[in-house]
């Protein structure tokens, strides 16, 4: 489970979170939703203790992510952020066995060929394992370092946008992963997301954040709503119900 208490961030006069409190139970998917600016990626990263905590607390399983080891953290919590430095002259395989390092520190065991081998299959990357990062468009890159955090094998993932650059068959297939992924094998994601759709389709729960502060939290058909969705993003969106499943017509308002 991880716990958020009272947390506030300050950079210099600018309010970034404002006494944001929140808990996520173990499994399934949570997306953050909301305008830019309105601190959720920032909120991811203090969850992974990227930024330091100013105020409040934040825990993981009980463990207090401000003096938890990293190494610790590491084998519990991985994190995808919006723009990840890595080396272009590493192959796919590499980049992906990345994701081990908390577990065999550099020296790979048959366990971890294993889970690397399943985080190519799980994320259609078999047949680009042996390219280098440079010869990849932004869409193969993104499924790649989704890929790395996943093999991380982690009770918790955090994927920051993981949509960027992809198209419409692999953003809808990396988030039929990500359901699987919660479903089959009782992982916990909590992901920023832009397209409302998406996560009112394969996310449990949507927490709709602004300037900061948390306004909105429920279940998909709770929030995907006119009302709710105008409190969040400031204007009237259209919502119709397809399949038993609500979609917001943004388009149209």
């Amino acid at each position: 489970m991880i716990c958020v208490e009272a947390v506030s961030l300050r950079l210099g006069e600018a309010i970034v979170l404002d006494h944001v409190s929140l808990t996520v139970q173990k499994g399934g998917i949570t997306a953050l939703i909301g305008p830019n600016g309105a601190g959720k990626s920032t909120l991811l990263s203090l969850v992974a203790r990227l930024v330091p905590l100013q105020q409040g607390s934040i825990s993981i399983d009980g463990l207090p992510v401000s003096t938890t080891s990293s190494r610790q953290l590491a084998k519990i919590v991985a994190i995808l952020g919006q723009e990840p430095t890595i080396a272009s002259r590493l192959t796919v395989r590499e980049l992906v066995s990345f994701g081990r390092f908390p577990h065999s520190r550099g020296h790979l065991t048959a366990s971890d060929h294993d889970a690397i081998a399943e985080s190519l299959r799980l994320f259609e990357l078999q047949e680009l394992s042996e390219r280098f990062l440079e010869t990849l468009s932004g869409g193969q890159r993104q499924r790649a370092l989704v890929a790395m955090t996943f093999c991380q094998e982690t009770d918790y993932l955090l994927l920051d946008e993981p949509l960027n650059n992809l198209d419409m068959y692999h953003a809808r297939e990396l988030m039929r992963s990500l359901r699987r992924i919660a479903d089959d094998k009782g992982r916990t994601i909590v992901i920023v997301v832009h397209d409302i759709n998406h996560a009112g389709t394969y996310a449990d729960r949507l927490i709709g954040m602004k300037q900061g502060r948390i306004i909105a939290d429920g279940a998909p058909h709770e929030i995907i709503t006119t009302k709710a969705l105008r409190q969040i993003f400031g204007y009237d969106i259209p919502v119709q119900m397809i399949d038993e499943k609500p979609v917001a017509l943004h388009f149209r308002s």
